[in-house]
């Protein structure tokens, strides 16, 4: 509905409210009034103050809590300026981020550790009792208790499911387009071996996930890094220059909430990807993982939806939002779904048939929409709550992405600070987190970082955060006292 004017209705509350936002007069924890109270007090109907309050949660202004109603979660005083978009170096690569992450993977679980360093949602975080009650469900009615090997492209009503929940973002896929996977790395693993050869060229974001460097080292591939916004993600010009002028075999993008810069690719620029890579009949790997994960009304879409040549292998798992554990995850190969099901019968020949029903009884049942809910509320209220802390603790001259879903942010530091030796004293304090040097085989990112908020705040993650930010401040305190004394 729209006044005279030609504005919604909704847009003209909620730009009164995000007006007093920053204005100050309503302010970081205050209560907004109720979507009743609302209602009647600007004459319109329920649903257009609901569409005010959807908008607002779109831009993480506001955040609705079961049960208690929408409050403020935006602090105007709480500004951190964003990292530039990054310019990898184009020289040969090293294999020392292989070396950081299996060290990293070896220490990381210390029992009492404050960890900033796992990508993954914390147990307090997941319906562990719902699970459980789900999993007895499936050993009880699945046949042959689930002792017998499931089919190659996996269970069929969990991968309709999956096919399903892509109309979130516009997808049109069937359970004959999915094939189920040992979690989203095992997934990724699979479509490089479908479409790549040792000693071919990928081409990936910088930052990149770690896993994935360890991946295509494994299987002798080579990598381009290219630049990439922590808002917008891959420079898509960049990639079209790259194109151009070098034989690429596979590009790897993670289009939203990036891991670990945090960055989600607009909509124009999927559509232009996936044209472009239709030119040059390079196939596109789409990681997914943490589409779900989104802090605003909606679920963004992928590059998958603008596919129409079958080049765009869509990748994800329940391993962000449910079960890390299970280790289930998906793949949509479009044309390559031939290799992809000769590779797993080598590989794997199955997944585990009770996990994959489990999660199954639980999605079918509604359950995973309203923990989704509750997630997404508990990430949105960390990244804030991170930020604050940021802003507080950390040296004024800190760069932070500001994600807006997921649970990563990624830190650019003074470059008087090397994350990896701030590393080693954070965890003398039994704090872990991971150095910006594991994302890249460049030497850059030295003075980077990247933490996880999936955790439940409590005092203790922040007095954590504010010792890293102590030690970085004692860094650059340490490197400006040796340049004077050098002087």
């Amino acid at each position: 509905m729209k006044n005279v004017n030609g504005t919604f209705l909704y847009m003209k509350i909620a730009n009164s409210i995000e007006r007093q936002i920053n204005d100050g007069v309503l302010r970081l924890g205050d209560k907004l009034p109720s979507i009743r109270v609302l209602h009647k007090e600007y004459g319109v109907s329920i649903s257009t103050v609901q569409e005010a309050y959807y908008y607002l949660e779109s831009k993480s202004l506001i955040s609705s809590r079961p049960k208690s109603g929408y409050f403020v979660i935006h602090d105007k005083n709480c500004i951190l300026r964003s990292p530039k978009t990054t310019n990898p170096p184009q020289e040969k690569v090293s294999k020392d981020a292989c070396d950081l992450f299996s060290n990293f993977y070896q220490n990381t679980r210390r029992h009492g550790v404050v960890n900033f360093a796992w990508a993954l949602p914390a147990p307090e975080l997941l319906p562990i009792a719902k699970l459980k009650k789900s999993l007895h469900e499936t050993i009880r009615e699945v046949a042959d208790g689930g002792t017998n090997y499931d089919t190659i492209e996996g269970s069929v009503d969990l991968r309709r499911q999956i096919a399903q929940r892509t109309l979130l973002w516009g997808g049109n896929l069937s359970e004959k387009d999915v094939v189920i996977t040992s979690g989203c790395i095992n997934a990724l693993s699979l479509a490089f071996m479908a479409i790549t050869e040792p000693g071919d060229t990928i081409v990936v974001e910088s930052p990149v996930y770690f896993g994935v460097l360890q991946l295509a080292n494994q299987l002798g591939l080579n990598i381009i890094e290219l630049p990439t916004c922590p808002i917008d993600g891959m420079d898509i010009d960049a990639l079209r220059t790259t194109l151009k002028y070098k034989k690429v075999s596979a590009i790897l993008i993670v289009t939203n909430f990036n891991n670990p810069i945090g960055s989600i690719m607009p909509d124009e620029n999927k559509k232009k990807l996936v044209k472009l890579l239709e030119q040059y009949q390079v196939p596109l790997i789409e990681d997914d993982i943490y589409g779900d994960l989104y802090f605003g009304k909606n679920r963004p879409s992928t590059c998958k939806y603008y596919d129409e040549s079958g080049l765009v292998i869509w990748c994800s798992s329940f391993s962000k939002t449910l079960a890390p554990g299970y280790r289930i995850g998906w793949v949509a190969p479009g044309r390559y779904m031939d290799k992809i099901l000769k590779l797993k019968r080598y590989h794997s020949i199955a997944t585990n048939s009770i996990f994959q029903n489990a999660i199954y009884n639980f999605l079918v049942n509604g359950r995973y929409d309203h923990h989704l809910r509750k997630l997404r509320t508990t990430y949105c209220s960390n990244s804030h709550k991170i930020l604050r802390g940021i802003k507080k603790y950390f040296p004024e001259d800190t760069l932070v992405s500001n994600p807006k879903g997921g649970f990563l942010i990624w830190i650019e530091l003074n470059e008087k600070v090397d994350t990896q030796k701030l590393h080693e004293r954070a965890n003398k304090y039994d704090i872990d987190f991971c150095p910006g040097r594991m994302f890249t085989l460049q030497n850059q990112y030295n003075n980077c970082l990247r933490l996880s908020f999936g955790m439940l705040w409590d005092e203790k993650v922040e007095r954590a955060l504010q010792k890293i930010g102590e030690l970085a401040n004692e860094m650059i305190n340490e490197a400006e006292e040796i340049e004077v004394l050098s002087n």
